[in-house]
């Protein structure tokens, strides 16, 4: 298991998800309009679930069903990030 950054980060940005994460696995560029959790990172501990103001984080098993793209969404930044900055595109919209 892994985490998930959602829809409720976008335009956000907080960062207290990374300033608290132990192992470094929480990732944004300026051009990013949301933080990505690297799931081959990630340990599960869910430190960076309580430190969310806006609750944007959840188990990748827990996503509720209107936030699954992020799943997909999550995995393709660290694979192609500009990819991934057009799917937050297509599903929120431009900023």
């Amino acid at each position: 298991m892994t985490f998930v950054i959602t829809e409720a980060c976008i335009d956000v940005k907080d960062l207290s998800c990374i300033e608290v994460c132990p192992v470094d696995c929480i990732h944004t560029d300026d051009d990013d309009r949301m933080c990505y959790i690297d799931p081959d990172e990630c340990i599960d501990c869910t430190v960076c679930v309580e430190a969310c103001p806006v609750a944007a984080i959840y188990p990748d098993k827990e996503t509720p069903a209107d936030m699954q793209a992020y799943l997909a969404i999550n995995q393709r930044w660290f694979e192609d990030k500009d990819a991934a900055r057009n799917m937050v595109q297509e599903v929120r919209g431009p900023s």
